[in-house]
């Protein structure tokens, strides 16, 4: 018998939803930062064992939004609760459920699709906390399976997939065994260099960030493939951020990507970067259309 499913993991941002399932996924998909607004679009990402697939949606953080870009993150978080096998909601190691987890929880109280919780961090509490923590979500009577795992420390994930595996109906193989996510390698690429720059960058700009790649040219002796990005950013001052003094952020912009991209294509890469200006993006409904938010 064959079982298979689509799986949503919603949570607030910087929780360990990527961290998790890239973990799972064994490669690099959706990018990881402690800055909110991390992941923005709905990426798909595929498990896939002999007799069994799991189809992640990995959505952006559940948030109340301030703009237009924000309006669309959320739109896509609440609308694949209803569209999905199984919700994995994600908190972590907070004793006392923040202002945030508390308006998700008020969500989830309105759908029907099973949801498993999901504990992250627990490396960070005692046993007598994580106990106590268990108890208080379970009290709430609304989850299938309370799971506590490590994301970053690999702890607990199997028994999180071996949980899926048991909750998932009959069901055919949506994509082929070697596929790991529906995005193309320019949404990939992209959002790596948007990972860098939201490590590297001062606070103030990492979310008027957005990148376009454009273009990916393999060289015809293929031992090196060109790849032409640009950073859009919503100021003139903050162009001046992205390429730091003497060129020196984004040359640490590009090192670090260059190495990420050059595991994914399985090739050396000649990374060039532009920074242009592209001014309150996130507030015009085109300008966050033509970034590829739809």
């Amino acid at each position: 018998m064959y079982k298979s499913g689509f799986v949503t993991v919603i949570g607030r941002p910087n929780v360990g939803k990527s961290t998790l399932l890239n973990k799972v996924i064994g490669e690099k998909i959706s990018i990881i930062s402690d800055k909110p607004q991390t992941t923005r679009n709905k990426i798909q990402m595929v498990y896939t064992e002999d007799n069994f697939q799991v189809v992640f949606l990995d959505t952006p953080g559940i948030q109340m939004p301030k703009n237009i870009l924000g309006e669309y993150m959320l739109k896509i978080s609440n609308s694949t609760l209803e569209e999905v096998d199984v919700v994995t909601f994600m908190v972590d190691e907070s004793i006392e459920i923040g202002k945030l987890d508390n308006y998700i929880l008020e969500h989830l109280k309105n759908i029907t699709t099973p949801i498993v919780l999901l504990i992250n961090k627990i490396d960070k509490l005692s046993s007598e906390d994580l106990a106590k923590l268990i108890q208080k979500y379970d009290n709430m009577e609304m989850f299938k399976e309370i799971i506590p795992i490590s994301a970053m420390n690999n702890d607990n994930i199997d028994r999180y997939i071996n949980v899926l595996k048991n909750m998932l109906p009959e069901g055919p193989q949506y994509f082929p065994e070697d596929m790991i996510t529906d995005q193309p390698e320019k949404f990939i690429i992209a959002e790596i260099i948007r990972e860098k720059a939201l490590l590297n960058l001062d606070e103030e700009v990492p979310h008027g960030i957005a990148v376009g790649i454009e273009g990916i040219k393999e060289r015809n002796d293929k031992d090196i493939i060109d790849v032409f990005a640009t950073i859009y950013c919503e100021k003139e001052s903050h162009k001046g951020i992205v390429i730091g003094k003497n060129g020196k952020m984004l040359k640490e912009i590009g090192k670090s990507s260059r190495e990420d991209i050059e595991s994914l294509l399985g090739s050396k890469i000649n990374l060039q970067i532009w920074v242009k200006v592209e001014k309150n993006w996130r507030e015009r409904d085109n300008k966050v259309k033509y970034f590829g938010y739809k």
